[in-house]
């Protein structure tokens, strides 16, 4: 319990209970399920340095001052030092975590007084997370003068090749438009100091390892690299045994199995039944900002019309969508306009949106590993998270 609030989903007396009624001991569903969880109160972390202490140049330790940021978070305490060094690192942290600061930090200083194009290469699995990336980026730096350039599908291939002319030191892009202006002859790698492997575990599960071999030839040998993953997955160990040289490990990743998300299951009779449970769960004040997912483009897009229909704030994000639709969608989402936001697995790869009270699986996940990272949306740097999913029976 926290701030005295009943958890309604463990509560036998509780609203969600009746959903329930049928549930044999025993089902197919029981991953599903996760009722007893124990919160364990952490000791605070205490860093070993603050952001002043890393030697970071002047312009950006005033940066961080402003920014009122002093204390760093536990993954950029210990790899920030060895990155400093230029090391080859590998950062095993949730997402959440400040993984994102840990790597670009060391970068700003790091070209603060180079002017070299195409200095830095950072590879991240989706849109919005390199949308994200650049944003912090262009943040951190303000001020001295750095150029990044944003190379991701979904948006005007023409614009970014222009942007490319005029020499950013900094490209963040997904696996796919990288390789598209590789193999255009319109981007040149052999200048890369620094490449950074950013959600390694996620671009390898949504299939981009030859992608990303064929990128990392394009790269000189003698450069640093940084990789920064959720998990390390037979994928990601392979890529690091190739990729890197005698890289340092530093592993703050924890509950990736979901155990510290309270799960449940709301069994219903058919789609109608599903789409009133759904409206009358939305219609409780503990569900402040929920992420629902669906199966399929086509139903994702109409389950958030009819939402916002019955006067529930909800957005959509799928493949259909272009990338400023995308944009808009999660931008209001995350400033607290629209109180559902609606996706399917693939559209949410790497969105990181703080505060998520509530996953729901409105249709079942193909896979399991799908589910746990569904519902590691919720649950996110320290805070308790649930989940439900819906059962047709």
């Amino acid at each position: 319990m926290r701030g005295g609030r009943p958890q309604r989903f463990n509560n036998n007396r509780g609203k969600f209970n009746r959903y329930n009624k049928s549930t044999p001991k025993v089902t197919d569903y029981s991953k599903y399920i996760n009722k007893a969880v124990t919160e364990v109160e952490e000791a605070p972390y205490v860093p070993e340095h603050t952001f002043a202490e890393f030697g970071f140049n002047d312009r950006l330790v005033d940066t961080l001052k402003h920014r009122r940021l002093s204390a760093p978070t536990p993954i950029q305490d210990q790899s920030i030092p060895l990155a400093m060094q230029g090391l080859d690192v590998i950062g095993l942290a949730n997402t959440g975590t400040g993984k994102t600061a840990a790597f670009l930090l060391p970068i700003i200083h790091k070209i603060a007084s180079d002017n070299t194009a195409a200095s830095v290469l950072i590879l991240t699995p989706t849109r919005e997370l390199a949308q994200q990336i650049d944003g912090k980026f262009r943040h951190f730096a303000s001020g001295q003068h750095r150029r990044s350039v944003l190379l991701v599908g979904g948006m005007n291939i023409a614009k970014q090749i222009s942007e490319l002319r005029f020499g950013p030191q900094v490209i963040i892009g997904t696996p796919g438009r990288v390789m598209d202006l590789i193999q255009r002859r319109v981007l040149r790698l052999q200048q890369v100091q620094t490449f950074v492997l950013d959600e390694a575990d996620r671009m390898c599960d949504m299939g981009f390892v030859r992608d990303i071999r064929a990128i990392e030839e394009e790269l000189p040998k003698d450069r640093q690299t940084l990789c920064f993953s959720a998990t390390m997955t037979d994928d990601v160990s392979k890529i690091v045994k190739e990729f890197m040289h005698e890289p340092v490990t530093v592993s703050l990743a924890k509950n990736q199995t979901g155990k510290h998300i309270e799960q449940d299951v709301v069994k219903v009779a058919d789609k109608g039944e599903k789409l009133s449970k759904l409206t009358e769960i939305l219609s409780d004040d503990e569900f402040e900002k929920v992420i629902i997912f669906g199966e399929t483009k086509f139903g994702v897009q109409r389950l958030a019309d009819k939402l916002s229909s019955m006067d529930i704030p909800s957005a959509a994000i799928h493949g259909n969508k272009s990338q400023a639709q995308r944009t808009r969608a999660l931008d209001s989402f995350k400033k607290g306009r629209t109180k559902v936001l609606v996706a399917t697995d693939v559209a949410a790869r790497g969105i990181d949106v703080a505060g998520v009270s509530h996953v729901i699986n409105y249709d079942l996940p193909k896979e399991y590993s799908d589910y746990i990272h569904r519902i590691g949306r919720t649950g996110r740097a320290g805070r308790s998270g649930k989940a439900l999913t819906f059962i047709v029976e």
